[in-house]
């Protein structure tokens, strides 16, 4: 259960790890608490990128959605690191819109998971199927 997104820039501008946690709280603060329910184990900033061996060159995941029973429980992580190696360069308002972005997707897995689908999670994998189909067009 992971968003991901293609690298996009080299150096430049960004939010640094603390201005990002400081978003990454504003956009959480302005969800409804409901579709926060259950999220026992919060939202956690992990500074380190994160690639996907299912992905092509070049793709990070953002954030991911994870249960870990016993433990965490169910929590999400934002990797700053990806962040950082997708979007180097870009203002920081493009820096805040993806971060909305990734943390919505990311509880949309969490309230997928409480009504036991996973709807989003199929998505994800078509949209890395199409990404692969960029990188390696099948014959025709």
């Amino acid at each position: 259960m992971r968003g991901h997104r293609r690298l996009q820039g080299t150096g430049g501008s960004r939010l640094d790890i603390d201005e990002f946690m400081a978003v990454a709280d504003e956009v959480v603060d302005s969800i409804p608490e409901p579709l926060l329910g259950e999220l026992n184990g919060g939202i956690i900033v992990s500074e380190r990128a994160r690639r996907d061996r299912r992905a092509p060159p070049g793709v990070f995941i953002l954030g991911e959605y994870r249960v870990q029973e016993p433990g965490l429980g169910r929590y999400v992580v934002l990797y700053y690191g990806s962040f950082h190696r997708v979007l180097a360069g870009s203002r920081p308002g493009v820096w805040r819109r993806q971060l909305r972005k990734t943390i919505i997707h990311e509880l949309r897995h969490h309230i997928e998971a409480l009504a036991g689908i996973d709807d989003l999670g199929r998505d994800d994998l078509e949209k890395l199927a199409r990404m692969w189909e960029k990188v390696d067009p099948p014959e025709e």
